[in-house]
Order: structure tokens, then sequence, then C-alpha cells
């Protein structure tokens, strides 16, 4: 089994995007923080471990987050950076976006970072090119490619086990479909 949590706060998440701007979100209080605390303590009660996809945005304004995580015994992995679809962002800014994630959790963490979960699991048949970015930028493995059919996310008939993915440019990754049941 395997438990994963991504690590962003309720004003983030893509069914707000039309009411709160992204330039706004610093006007919020974060309640990411002290509910991410909450939920390691009620892992470390029953000694469990997760994978914990931690948003850029989220590492930059609680630094020592990624540190908790990683010290408590969990996997911090990359969610990014602004939470936003990659089906609506250019190659460059993805990869800009990413680059600029990793680099604050490697540097909080001081481990290579090596997973990434695409923000509302938004590699799709549109977006599947952030791949050869995520090969290239040195991740091992991926967990956005949702092998269900929905409206902003999911590629369906995709393996609902993990599989290797062999990249256009020559890389691979290993993907982990998050969960599903027939």
């Amino acid at each position: 089994n395997a438990l994963t949590v991504d690590v962003e706060d309720y004003f983030q998440v893509a069914a707000f995007n039309r009411q709160i701007d992204p330039s706004t979100w610093d006007r919020f209080p974060l309640r990411v923080e002290r509910n991410t605390y909450r939920l390691l303590d009620l892992l470390d009660e029953r000694g469990v471990r997760a994978t914990f996809f931690v948003l850029g945005w989220v590492a930059e304004r609680c630094p020592s987050l990624a540190c908790a995580i990683v010290e408590r015994g969990h996997e911090v992995a990359c969610h990014g950076y602004s939470h936003q679809l990659i089906y609506e962002q250019t190659s460059a800014a993805f990869r800009e976006e990413t680059v600029r994630a990793k680099a604050c959790l490697e540097n909080q963490v001081q481990k290579p970072i090596l997973g990434y979960r695409a923000a509302s699991y938004s590699i799709t048949k549109r977006s599947l090119w952030a791949l050869d970015i995520l090969a290239d930028l040195g991740f091992a493995y991926d967990s956005s490619i949702f092998p269900i059919r929905h409206d902003r996310y999911g590629i369906p008939g995709s393996p609902r086990w993990p599989y290797r993915l062999d990249i256009p440019s020559g890389g691979s990754l290993i993907e982990f479909p998050p969960s599903t049941l027939e």
C-alpha cells in the first residue's frame, strides 16, 4: 500500500481558479502548516509512512515543513510551484516553475527530490510533453496520470498499476497512478 498527501492550501485548488487569483494568495491565512503537522502526528501514532507532494509556494512560506516531514521518516516529493494546470501552461513556464519548486525543496531537505505530481493530475494527453521535462530535470517517478475519465484530468485506459513510461526524448520515468477501483 502507498499513502500520498498533497501539501497545498485550500485556496490553491483548481476549483477556485476563477475566484482566487494566485497573486492574492499571500492575503489568505495559511492552514496548510498546522494541518500538515496534525497529519504527521496522526501518522506517527499509527507508525504509517507516506509521500508528501509539497507545493513550492508552500515550501517557500513554511521553510521548516519539508524538513519536519523528512525528519519524521516520510518522503518529500514535488507538487510543482503554483498549482497551475499543466495543460494551461507553456512548456517554458512549466519548466521554470518545476525547477524553482524542486530546487527549493532540495535545498530545504538536503536530499534529491525524486517524485513529482502535477496539480489536479493535469498530465493528460494534451500535456504529455511535461514528462520529457520531468525526466530531463532528474525526476525518477511521476504520480500524475490518473487512469480515469474526468473533465479536468485523466487518461482513460492508462495502466492502473505502476509502470515504466518510456519518454520520447529517450529517458524514462516510473508512473505511479493514483488508486482506482473498477
